[in-house]
């Protein structure tokens, strides 16, 4: 727990220094290919908030625009290697990315069908909210769709973990407590929106 205080004192300060471009780069990092948890950059910026050293909005406001800018890196990346590149890399390395022609095939369908609450909901879910963009670009979602679920599903996480900073501080024990609260509330809030979601699309077709 010292380690975690010390490391947790060490981000603050060092986020202080780098301001809210600094945010707005870790943010890029995060959202974009690179393992990077934005628990350790908007949880000590909403403790800096608390201090009166930062500001909430434009804390928010760089904070969804870097998920935004790493979630276009992903969806753009995918969309210029395309299809062909990603059966390549299946052929070679399936294997060990426990990737196959006809799971990428599933996605792409899939995407088409289901891309906005697909899109969503996985903004929502740690480890797998950096990594939906890519299906979504290999699936050519439309950019304005995939645009405005991200900056909604992106938005709700950012608040969230800006919240237990500004509430609990340098709390490690209290922020982990609520933080493993929420994902598993995100997760049945998921189940839920999936569930309503095949109810009214059956119910469309009988329409």
């Amino acid at each position: 727990m010292s380690i975690l205080a010390s490391f947790a004192n060490w981000l603050v300060s060092t986020i202080g220094t780098m301001g809210y471009f600094g945010i707005f780069v870790l943010m890029t990092i995060e959202s974009s290919f690179i393992p990077f948890p934005s628990e350790v950059v908007l949880i000590p910026a909403g403790y800096l908030i608390f201090q009166g050293k930062m500001n909430f909005y434009f804390v928010f406001f760089v904070s969804l625009l870097g998920s935004l800018a790493g979630a276009f890196i992903n969806y753009y990346l995918a969309l210029h290697l395309g299809r062909r590149t990603a059966e390549k890399l299946a052929d070679k390395y399936g294997k060990f990315l426990f990737i196959t022609k006809e799971s990428i095939e599933k996605t792409e369908k899939y995407f088409e069908n289901h891309g906005p609450i697909t899109t969503f909901m996985g903004r929502l879910i740690p480890g797998i909210r950096q990594l939906i963009s890519l299906p979504a670009g290999f699936a050519k979602m439309n950019l304005k769709k995939f645009t405005a679920y991200t900056a909604l599903g992106s938005g709700i996480w950012t608040i969230f973990l800006i919240y237990l900073g500004y509430t609990f501080g340098e709390n490690q024990a209290l922020i982990q407590q609520n933080e493993k609260i929420f994902t598993i509330l995100a997760i049945l809030l998921c189940g839920v929106i999936i569930v309503s979601y095949i109810i009214l699309k059956k119910l469309n077709k009988k329409r």
